[in-house]
């Protein structure tokens, strides 16, 4: 019998394997790896523990880490720190959700596609679109998929993209353009936002689409107003990547002429986690329907009249003949888009406006705390959500250690994405942020330098 017996794994086993490979021992499954890169001797592992001494030495390694239950963050750029309602962990940790696969049986998965359903249904409802899929990568990938199905839908090769867009998700929209030949040119800012005068000069009769955000990377609300109507002018689309959590507050994207939305889901109902794993949301007008990534998962009616769930649309490759499959995306992010549902349907409209004005006053009330001290300014004039980029007197690498030797998670070094922007730090304002937390963070401010 084999030593680990909590593998369903025996000697007799393991010889019936060999034999049916024509083998004698595991060491010539890997013969065909070099002598050379081969690791030979004994491993210098510390001895074997026992079960409540391997807890006890986890428990001091995940001391060592600064955590968001002890240190308070105002670190956004993406990735949120919302509070996260109880009920979210207690559905997502029931078996029939966290051990389910992809529901390719609709009548065995009714419970998993209604789930997904129920999602598509909230997301249509936060950004004003007709359709949205059942949920993709993370923000970037969904924004980069948007413009490349607008290049489909258009027929034309290229994108114009705002400087002011996700640094990350510019990288990634490039990524996917180099590897289908298709051309990205960006916008550059003016006071923060978008240049208008600068889009009617980039934008084209080969433009497919021009992809913006709103609040903008910097936390900016833009004033979109026109702006649809003029990329429509030039036979282009517009395509908006929002924070979710703001939709209940601004202008949704459908009120200014979007054709596809497309952003980063994490904040609703999903931890911070080391950044991942990320929920992308996409939506759309229900003309491009066809033309969406992923699935869409629909209701329906069986041969009894009862109601039933379906994967309605499947337009990935493994479905569909490959040269037709409008995306290779594999996999949607079903139980990361379970914890947005029932966040969503825990704090319904009412609470989800109130969170989006929490961070909206918590993030006004630390901003003029801030302007306020010397040597600090907002660099942008202008309306903000829950960020706001900071000039600080100094380098932002030497505030942030200041700071987290405080037990506070400081902000973003704006320099590493816009040289412009060096000495800024880019501050993020949930509604966990209490006062106490940013009186202490001015404090440690106003101390430094």
């Amino acid at each position: 019998m084999s030593r680990f017996h909590y593998l369903p794994l025996t000697d007799e086993e393991r010889a019936e394997m060999l034999n049916d490979l024509g083998i004698n021992s595991v060491d010539e499954l890997f013969t065909d790896i070099p002598k050379t890169v081969r690791f030979s001797g004994e491993m210098e592992l510390p001895p074997p523990l026992s079960e409540s001494e391997a807890v006890n030495h986890l428990a001091e390694l995940a001391d060592r880490n600064y955590h968001l239950q002890e240190n308070p963050s105002f670190l956004g750029a993406g990735v949120y720190d919302h509070f996260v309602p109880a009920a979210v962990k207690h559905v997502l940790g029931r078996s029939e959700f966290y051990t389910s696969y992809t529901p390719y049986q609709a009548e065995v998965s009714q419970g998993l596609l209604q789930s997904i359903f129920e999602y598509q249904t909230m997301i249509c409802q936060l950004t004003g679109m007709d359709v949205a899929n059942a949920s993709m990568y993370d923000g970037a990938t969904a924004v980069a998929e948007a413009a490349v199905m607008s290049c489909n839908v258009t027929r034309r090769d290229k994108v114009v993209v705002s400087r002011s867009v996700h640094p990350a998700y510019r990288q990634v929209l490039q990524a996917y353009f180099d590897a289908r030949d298709f051309r990205l040119e960006e916008i550059p800012m003016k006071e923060g936002t978008l240049d208008g005068e600068e889009i009617e000069a980039q934008i084209d009769d080969q433009t497919a689409a021009l992809v913006v955000q709103n609040p903008n990377f910097l936390g900016m609300l833009e004033d979109y107003n026109g702006l649809a109507e003029m990329v429509h002018g030039k036979g282009a689309l517009l395509v908006a990547a929002v924070d979710p959590i703001s939709l209940p507050l601004v202008k949704t994207p459908a009120r200014y002429g979007a054709d596809i939305v497309a952003g980063e889901g994490q904040s609703l109902g999903n931890f911070t986690s080391y950044g991942g794993p990320l929920l992308g949301f996409f939506a759309a007008r229900e003309k491009f329907a066809r033309r969406m990534p992923g699935r869409i998962s629909g209701q329906t009616v069986d041969t009894e009249g009862r109601r039933g769930f379906v994967m309605t649309m499947q337009t990935r490759e493994q479905h569909i003949r490959r040269g037709r499959a409008t995306s290779n995306i594999c996999s949607n992010q079903a139980l990361n888009a379970l914890a947005a549902t029932v966040y969503m349907a825990s704090l319904g409209p009412q609470g989800m406006k109130e969170v989006a004005s929490l961070c909206l006053q918590k993030a006004a009330y630390l901003r003029e705390k801030i302007e306020s001290l010397t040597g600090y300014r907002v660099v942008y004039p202008g309306p903000y959500f829950k960020e706001f980029p900071v000039m600080v007197p100094g380098a932002p690498e030497e505030l942030n250690q200041r700071l987290l030797e405080a037990g506070i998670i400081g902000g973003l070094d704006l320099g590493r994405f816009y040289p412009e922007l060096e000495n800024s730090v880019l501050f993020c304002v949930t509604e966990k942020r209490t006062r106490e937390e940013m009186d202490k963070l001015v404090h440690e401010l106003e101390g430094w330098k």
